[in-house]
């Protein structure tokens, strides 16, 4: 116990691992087939797409910005995929010019943001409207599936590395790169700085509008990677595609700094990881989209009330006075020990 008062990121796992628990028992006792093996497998399938956008938009959020295009960014990365694959460019060109068009979707807001000063929540609002307007040229809406099945984009669902499904490995590997360069470098810890005090930040000598702009840049890359992987699993491209990444990134990314006291690579994969057995399981109910949102949300807004340092602060400040003989008293009895 001596252990876990020293160090509460101790208790912030364990309460963590708890809800998790609670969660996982929760849903296995309405629906048996929640803890099987095939479903666990479709989970982490699914939270490999949730993830890879999240981890983007940890970067973000740890520069204090804000990022409203990357669904917009990532159903253009998914036409731009499915054209090229139509047009017998191959896997790995059609997986390298998605990515290419985020990261450039990405420097766009970055740019803007950073060099040009505009505000972030104007800005990328602007460049996802765009890329969703671009996205029409390539089919005039229309999804495209054409040379899917020889093109090979299907094994990136279907295939295994290392013993993971192909979506969870990349994932791994991707969650790896960001951890050492968001927490093991220098380069990693001047994003922090960045985001903590950008005026100390110049003063130390950090380059502040190119860590807004690779923030940027990292989260256009990684949304569209996130899409590649949607797309190899649902077999077909099509201007949606990015819809779905916009409110599980963002509950991820805020769930696991409410949990975990910051926003971190582990803390957005926790969150990632709880979003989705929760979405899971309203699935395999059959649950209304419109339900599981509203319970989503209602467990995002408990957590950040129960777990956010802030919050905390504020309930202690709403506790009553306490009376000058009771503070005597504590102040005797601490001076004695």
């Amino acid at each position: 116990m001596k252990t876990l008062a020293k160090n509460p990121i101790y208790l912030r796992i364990l309460a963590f691992v708890v809800l998790l628990a609670v969660v996982a028992a929760i849903f296995q006792s309405l629906t048996p087939a929640y803890l099987s093996s095939n479903n666990i497998h479709a989970l982490l399938r699914h939270m490999a797409v949730q993830g890879l956008a999240a981890l983007g938009l940890t970067f973000v959020i740890v520069v204090r910005q804000f990022d409203l295009s990357f669904p917009g960014v990532a159903s253009l990365g998914a036409m731009t995929l499915g054209w090229l694959i139509a047009s017998n460019f191959g896997v790995g060109a059609g997986i390298a010019g998605a990515v290419a068009v985020g990261l450039a979707c990405g420097l766009v807001n970055g740019i803007a943001v950073s060099y040009l000063r505009l505000p972030d929540i104007v800005a990328t609002i602007a460049t996802g409207g765009l890329a969703i307007g671009l996205s029409y040229f390539y089919s005039n809406g229309t999804s495209i599936s054409k040379n899917f099945f020889k093109s090979g984009i299907l094994d990136l669902n279907d295939a295994k590395y290392f013993g993971l499904d192909a979506p969870v490995a990349i994932l791994a590997l991707t969650a790896a790169i960001a951890a050492l360069i968001l927490h093991g470098s220098r380069f990693g810890r001047a994003f922090y700085a960045t985001g903590e005090n950008r005026v100390s930040a110049v003063y130390s000598g950090i380059r502040v509008k190119a860590y807004v702009l690779a923030a940027f840049a990292i989260c256009g890359a990684l949304s569209c990677l996130a899409i590649t992987l949607l797309v190899a699993s649902s077999g077909a491209a099509n201007v949606t595609a990015g819809s779905q990444l916009l409110m599980p990134a963002y509950a991820a990314v805020y769930l696991g700094a409410a949990l975990f006291g910051a926003a971190s690579v582990p803390a957005t994969i926790a969150g990632t990881l709880l979003m989705s057995a929760m979405l899971n399981g309203f699935t395999l109910m059959a649950v209304p989209y419109f339900y599981s949102d509203a319970i989503v949300s209602t467990v995002l807004i408990v957590a950040i009330a129960a777990f956010d340092p802030k919050v905390s602060a504020a309930l202690k400040r709403l506790r009553p006075a306490r009376s000058p003989k009771a503070l005597a008293s504590t102040s005797l009895r601490e001076v004695r020990s």
